[in-house]
C-alpha cells in the first residue's frame, strides 16, 4: 500500500473537501503524488469524491482507531492486554495465527482501520470499508485444552451485548453460536480459531466485526438482513469509546469462563437469546435440515433442540426461525 494514503486519508476524515494543492502542500508532496496515492486508496476500496475545483473528499466524517482513545476506555483493565492498532490488514484473525508461531503475548488485540479480505463462519467474507465497521481480534491463552473451550463463542456475546448495553443499544440479543441481532437483522458477529492440544494449554483467537455504518454498495454484497449502529442509535458511537468497552468486558468474561466455564454465565446468555423457546430451523455442515423448538442451551454451550425425534444438542450448525 503506499505510504501517504492513510496520511491524506486521515486529512479527509472530517468529510469536508480539500484541495490537493492543499494536501500536496501539508504533506511536501507534490499533487501527482497525492492523486497516485488515492489511487491505491481506490483500490482499497475506499470511495472518494473527486470534484474539479473543490478537490477531494470522503462520503462522510469517518472517527479512525486511537489507541490512546481506547486504553482510556478501558480505565484500569487496560493494563491487562497489549493493542495493536493498523490502518490496514487483510485480516486480523489471520494476523494474530501467523502470530502463533512467533510466541504471541497473551491478551493481545489488534484492530485495524480496514480490512479487506476479513473472514467470517463456513468460509463467508466479512464486508466491512473504512468507518463501515469495527473489526478486531483477541488472543487469549488457556490454561486448559481445547476440549474445555466449549462455549467460548457464546461466553464472548455475553462480552458483545454488555458492552452494547453501555451505549443504550438495550435491544440487542444474541443467536447462537456467534451473532448478535437486531430484530432479525445481524449487527455483529464472532469468529473464534483455536490452536493447542485437546488436554494442554491452548490458545484462542477471538475475532469481532460490529456494522458501525454501512453503505448500500456494501448491504448489496452481503447475503443475509444486516443493520448496523448507526441506524440503531440515530447517533454515532465513537469507534474508540466502543472497542475500549468491549475489551472491558471481553477481560471480565474471558476471566470467568476459563475459572468457571460457560455455565457460570449461561443463564445470562439465554435470557438474550432471540430464538429462546422458538420454532427453528437447523442447517447442518453436511446440509441436512432439521426442525424443532430451542429448549435452551447446555452448560457446554451446545444447543438443545426439542425434535420429533426427542431432545437433540447441537454444537455447531446455521440456525434461522421456521415459518409458521
Amino acid at each position: 500500500m503506499n505510504e501517504l494514503t492513510f496520511p491524506i486519508l486521515r486529512l479527509l476524515t472530517d468529510g469536508k473537501f480539500h484541495s490537493g494543492e492543499t494536501i500536496a502542500q501539508q504533506l511536501k508532496v507534490s499533487r501527482a503524488t497525492v492523486w497516485n496515492a488515492l489511487q491505491d486508496a481506490e483500490k482499497l476500496g475506499i470511495e472518494i469524491f473527486s470534484v474539479r475545483g473543490r478537490g477531494y473528499k470522503l462520503p462522510q466524517s469517518v472517527t479512525l482507531l486511537d489507541e490512546q482513545a481506547i486504553l482510556s476506555a478501558m480505565g484500569p483493565q487496560s493494563s491487562l492486554l497489549k493493542l495493536e492498532i493498523h490502518d490496514h490488514l487483510d485480516s486480523t484473525n489471520t494476523y494474530l495465527m501467523k502470530k502463533l508461531s512467533a510466541g504471541q503475548a497473551h491478551a493481545n488485540c489488534v484492530a485495524t482501520n480496514l480490512q479487506t479480505n476479513g473472514r467470517g463462519r463456513r468460509g463467508r467474507t466479512w464486508q466491512a470499508g473504512l468507518g463501515a465497521s469495527l473489526t478486531f481480534s483477541l488472543l487469549w491463552r488457556f490454561q486448559c485444552g481445547a476440549a474445555g473451550l466449549s462455549g467460548l463463542s457464546l461466553a464472548v456475546g455475553i462480552a458483545l451485548i454488555r458492552a452494547l448495553h453501555h451505549f443504550g443499544v438495550t435491544q440487542a440479543q444474541l443467536k447462537w453460536p456467534n451473532d448478535v441481532l437486531i430484530g432479525r437483522e445481524k449487527l455483529a458477529g464472532i469468529l473464534i480459531e483455536l490452536q493447542g492440544d485437546m488436554e494442554g494449554p491452548s490458545v484462542a483467537v477471538i475475532g469481532v466485526g460490529i456494522n458501525l455504518n454501512l453503505p448500500a454498495s456494501i448491504k448489496q454484497q452481503i447475503d443475509q438482513p444486516v443493520t448496523d449502529l448507526a441506524n440503531v442509535t440515530q447517533t454515532p458511537i465513537n469507534p474508540n469509546l466502543l472497542l475500549g468497552e468491549l475489551l472491558k468486558h471481553l477481560t471480565d468474561v474471558l476471566s470467568t469462563f476459563e475459572q468457571r466455564g460457560f455455565a457460570s454465565v449461561r443463564d445470562e446468555w439465554t435470557s438474550y437469546h432471540a430464538y429462546h423457546q422458538q420454532a427453528v430451523r437447523m442447517l447442518h455442515p453436511d446440509g441436512r435440515e432439521t426442525t424443532g423448538i430451542v429448549v435452551n442451551v447446555a452448560e457446554d454451550g451446545n444447543l438443545l433442540v426439542n425434535t420429533a425425534a426427542g431432545e437433540q444438542r447441537f454444537s455447531s450448525g446455521e440456525i434461522s426461525l421456521r415459518a409458521s
